[in-house]
Order: C-alpha cells, then sequence, then structure tokens
C-alpha cells in the first residue's frame, strides 16, 4: 500500500473544496435558501490555501498553520516558486477563512464563479505543477 505524500493530499482536499463551492453556488442559483455565499466562498478560501500549500509541499518549503492566502503567496514568492500573477487576487478570499464563518461578509455570484473559474485554472497549474 503506498501512503499519499502531503502535498498530494493538500490537491485532493483542495480539488474536493472547489466541486463543494460549484455544487453549493449551484443550489443557491437553484434556490436553496438554507445555504449561503459565504459558505461557497468559505471553500473556495479553502481550495486556494490548499493548492497554495501543496505546491509549498511538494518544493519542500515548511509553511506554519495559517489561513492567510497573502502569506502563502510571500512564501512561494520568497522561496522562486513560479505560479500565475493573476492568482493575487485570491488574497481576497482571506476574510472567508474565519470571519465569514460568523459573520456576514457582502459578495455577489458573479464573484464567486469568477473566483470559481479562476481556481479552476490554478487547480490544473498545481496538477501539472506536481504530477508531470
Amino acid at each position: 500500500m503506498e501512503f499519499l505524500k502531503q502535498y498530494e493530499i493538500l490537491y485532493k482536499k483542495a480539488k474536493t473544496d472547489l466541486k463543494v463551492s460549484k455544487n453549493l453556488l449551484e443550489d443557491i442559483e437553484n434556490g436553496d435558501e438554507d445555504l449561503d455565499l459565504e459558505t461557497v466562498m468559505f471553500h473556495l478560501q479553502q481550495c486556494a490555501e490548499k493548492l497554495l500549500k501543496a505546491l509549498l509541499s511538494f518544493h519542500k518549503f515548511h509553511f506554519t498553520k495559517t489561513h492567510d492566502i497573502e502569506k502563502l503567496l510571500s512564501l512561494l514568492k520568497q522561496n522562486s516558486i513560479d505560479f500565475s500573477d493573476d492568482i493575487e487576487v485570491l488574497i481576497n478570499l482571506t476574510d472567508y477563512a474565519v470571519e465569514g464563518r460568523y459573520a456576514i461578509i457582502h459578495d455577489d455570484m458573479e464573484d464567486a464563479q469568477s473566483y470559481i473559474e479562476l481556481l479552476e485554472n490554478f487547480l490544473e497549474f498545481v496538477r501539472e505543477s506536481i504530477y508531470d
């Protein structure tokens, strides 16, 4: 039995978070009033965080326990790990890691959809980085 490496686990969990966000957003769009957009954004933040940590782990760089996307991006830069500049907008998701679980943060469906598209591309970038 082969064990998954940390970066593989993080990648797999990020992929799950992205799928959950897409499913929740679709349910909200279909009128499910028991769901809220903050939950979608929380899973998008989790996806971004795990993808960044997967890259750091793959390149054997240590990171402390954090939900701060800006800090994780900074670690990638400090360690000369390539990533697309357009993902810096993911910094805006940091507030959803904790605050979005307990407060209302106003965002709209279009923001969620644009983050989903960006994260789908980033997911593919990370997959290519760690598996190809």
